[in-house]
């Protein structure tokens, strides 16, 4: 299960963050300056999985944007007793996968997806993950079926005729 994506800039701002788990706002804060810190300060040649915190980060560097993806470390069995040895069943490579369909479909959306297309389009951008990932859980991973949707809003935004006008 997904914990948290994360859109991050080279100079560490975050542009997106979707949470699918329950914290608390000083913990975000805290949690997401870490880990940004800790992705920005890596270099290219260090592998794009670290844990951190209790989470499996992984994340991938497409032009000046940092995608980070968290997901829980272990399951907690431990507190149940019943292993200690329980592993996530979230894949990194996996993960690692659906960060590049994720900026695929983006790509596709806005052309070439930058820094600006996510600030100027947030709400948009939220919709398209949304579409892609539904409490935590990859859902779909079709670009065609994804932008559809996005496809759909707009054009009906641009209707002379709406229900409000």
């Amino acid at each position: 299960m997904i914990s948290f994506i994360l859109m991050v800039n080279k100079q560490g701002q975050t542009r997106l963050s979707s949470y699918y788990e329950w914290m608390d706002m000083q913990e975000r804060v805290a949690l997401e300056s870490e880990i940004i810190r800790k992705c920005l300060s890596r270099s290219e040649l260090q592998c794009s999985f670290l844990e951190y915190r209790g989470f499996k980060v992984i994340y991938r560097r497409y032009a000046s944007l940092f995608f980070i993806v968290g997901t829980k470390a272990d399951f907690d069995v431990r507190v149940k007793g019943i292993s200690s040895d329980a592993d996530n069943y979230e894949n990194e490579l996996g993960m690692l996968e659906f960060i590049h369909i994720l900026v695929e479909t983006m790509d596709r959306w806005a052309g070439s997806i930058c820094e600006l297309d996510i600030m100027y389009q947030l709400e948009q951008v939220h919709f398209l993950v949304d579409e892609m990932v539904m409490n935590g859980y990859v859902i779909d991973t079709n670009k065609s079926n994804v932008l559809r949707c996005i496809d759909l809003i707009e054009r009906e935004g641009n209707k002379n005729e709406g229900m409000f006008r």
